[in-house]
């Protein structure tokens, strides 16, 4: 290998370079991590790009190993492996730049400037910081612990990879397990591009400049529609439960209250299934202009259908736990059902109604696996906050990630802090009512030849609240307005 200059070392990353220099010296990192200086080096990197993972498939036929696609041929490459890290330096960078890839200080310059780069970008997975083994070479194709490497392959017609293939033609994924692939350019450090990251007022300004908002507009539009499409099924599935038999109560209630048991991408993948582009009912509305799958209507429909049971639920506890006696009392009067509804179920349930809702709003806020699932991750169309916390965390945007997940913190404190603040007014002016109903009811009583004991039923300290005076209380009162 004469064109190719290589060499193995196991030396620590702030090992002394041969000549004194200490290969720590301090090195600028871009705030994009995209681009590095290192002090008293002759070259800088720029345009680094991690690749995580690759593929083990075939390429038109043919299995080469596991393979990295590359943007083209004349990169610095850095492959790491369980067993060791692979540099490859492009022979016009070596000539360019007079390296002696079997100098110690210039593989200590090289490991100085990739490690922080690749640390970066690393997402908390194994990085050449870690690892103790290093070759440096600048041939396209090398050896090393059982492996080849192969680097700038054009495998098709104007498509470059590097290529890792175990040395026994095994698998390569099994027998070498190759992991991120590191690639980039050298620059001259006088001509490096390394945008610093200013003050912290500056990286903040910044950031939120350049954050895209998307996500927020799109949170907050689904959660408004789904819950004033939750309000009035949730309601109407309660009352309507008040209507049926037993036994047809136990099959609905089961049906309503599933999608609240099921993990969410469950329910995704069976909303998938039925209203996917492939289904009938998919392809009905795909031809009526108003696709559901994969569209901003999905992400609605995934948070109806898990917010759903909560106001359910909460509707339908409140519904039965007012006192039959008094709807029954009601309809004495000639009150119709759907005056009852609104005038006395409603009004008295308010409190449970309410705290519901707020509850399926926060739901379908926080929904993440159903809307994945059914409406996928478009940016600006399906991509609410807690899709973009997931995406921003895969693509090593840490910024991105926190700011989302506070902004969620912030709307759940918000939410949990209502519920309470309206259930304690909401209990305190029951409370204020039932008394003053009941001292109306007991004087009323007593005016028109009630028991001789003021309205109080013996042995008892507390005044009887009799429900038709208290129906009656209230067509008085709406006379009155």
């Amino acid at each position: 290998m004469a064109a190719a200059l290589v060499a193995a070392v196991t030396l620590p990353a702030n090992a002394m370079a041969a000549d004194g220099e200490a290969a720590d010296a301090e090195v600028e990192i871009s705030a994009d991590g995209e681009a590095a200086r290192l002090e008293g080096c002759s070259f800088a990197i720029e345009g680094f790009y991690r690749a995580q993972t690759g593929s083990n498939r075939e390429i038109d036929g043919t299995y080469y190993g596991y393979t990295y696609s590359m943007d083209g041929p004349g990169l610095l490459t850095a492959v790491n492996t369980p067993e060791c890290a692979v540099v490859y330096v492009p022979q016009d960078y070596v000539d360019s730049f007079g390296l002696d890839l079997q100098s110690p200080a210039t593989q200590d310059q090289l490991k100085a400037l990739l490690e922080p780069l690749d640390k970066g970008m690393s997402k908390g997975a194994a990085s050449l910081e870690g690892q103790s083994t290093w070759y440096f070479t600048s041939d396209q194709e090398f050896e090393a612990e059982g492996a080849r490497f192969l680097f700038a392959q054009e495998l098709k017609e104007g498509r470059f990879y590097t290529v890792v293939a175990a040395a026994d033609g095994s698998d390569a994924k099994e027998a070498v397990a190759p992991g991120a692939m590191d690639s980039c350019r050298l620059v001259a450090a006088e001509q490096a591009v390394v945008v610093g990251k200013g003050t912290p007022l500056e990286q903040l300004g910044s950031f939120l400049a350049e954050l895209d908002y998307s996500p927020l507009w799109v949170t907050l539009r689904t959660c408004g529609t789904a819950i004033v499409l939750v309000f009035f099924l949730g309601l109407a599935a309660a009352y309507f439960m008040l209507r049926v038999n037993k036994r047809a109560q136990d099959i609905f209630d089961t049906i309503f209250t599933i999608p609240m048991v099921l993990p969410p991408t469950v329910c995704g993948f069976l909303l998938l299934m039925l209203l996917g582009r492939n289904t009938a009912l998919g392809r009905f509305f795909i031809d009526i202009g108003f696709p559901l799958a994969f569209s901003w209507q999905a992400t609605v429909i995934a948070a109806v259908v898990v917010a759903f049971p909560l106001m359910y639920r909460s509707a339908r506890g409140a519904f039965e736990s007012l006192d039959p006696n008094m709807l029954d009392a009601a309809r004495t009067l000639g009150w119709s059902n759907g005056r009852i509804f609104v005038k006395l179920m409603l009004p008295l349930a308010w409190s449970s109604i309410a705290s519901g809702t707020v509850l399926a709003f926060a739901r379908a806020l926080g929904e993440f696996g159903c809307t994945l699932f059914l409406a996928g991750n478009q940016l600006g169309s399906t991509r609410t906050i807690p899709i973009a916390i997931y995406f921003e965390w895969m693509n090593g945007n840490q910024a991105a990630t926190w700011f989302w997940t506070i902004v969620l913190i912030v709307f759940s404190f918000l939410v949990i802090l209502f519920i309470n603040v309206w259930s304690r007014h909401t209990t305190k002016y029951r409370r204020k009512e039932t008394g003053s109903s009941g001292r109306a009811a007991t004087g009323k009583r007593g005016g028109k030849g009630g028991p001789s004991n003021g309205g109080r039923r013996a042995g008892s300290e507390y005044p009887v609240v009799d429900e038709a005076f208290a129906i009656d209380g209230i067509i008085e009162g709406e006379g009155a307005r």
